[in-house]
């Protein structure tokens, strides 16, 4: 991956990451690595933990970012996410997979939350 994408996803994170907070939910953890894969953000909100995939894209000539998240990244996710709850102490907790598309060019960006956008099911 080019110097460019990582700064450009690492920019959507962060933007990502302010848009949760201005929510009111509390970030916990960001850019996880685990044994089968990586969370980009874990946060609470209330009595769930959200588990935030975000993709970022300068324009749609590749599609939506939200696009990108299909049936084998949403099992990744899954599998990160259980791992993770396995290390954790948050079994009252609720879990939510939502994701964060972030259209920009490092300066400006939109955002769609698509918020339980998938599920353990």
């Amino acid at each position: 991956m080019t110097q460019e994408r990582l700064h450009l996803g690492r920019w959507g994170e962060d933007v990502a990451a302010r848009y949760l907070r201005r929510r009111g939910l509390k970030i916990i953890d960001r850019n996880v690595r685990t044994p089968v894969g990586e969370l980009d953000i874990v946060a609470r909100d209330r009595r769930t933990l959200v588990f935030a995939e975000v993709k970022t894209r300068r324009g749609l000539s590749h599609g939506f970012p939200q696009e990108a998240v299909g049936a084998r990244k949403q099992r990744q996710i899954l599998r990160a996410a259980q791992w993770y709850l396995k290390q954790r102490n948050f079994d009252k907790l609720q879990p939510r997979f939502d994701v964060i598309a972030v259209r920009g060019d490092g300066q400006r960006a939109e955002i769609d939350h698509f918020p339980a956008a998938f599920d353990l099911g």
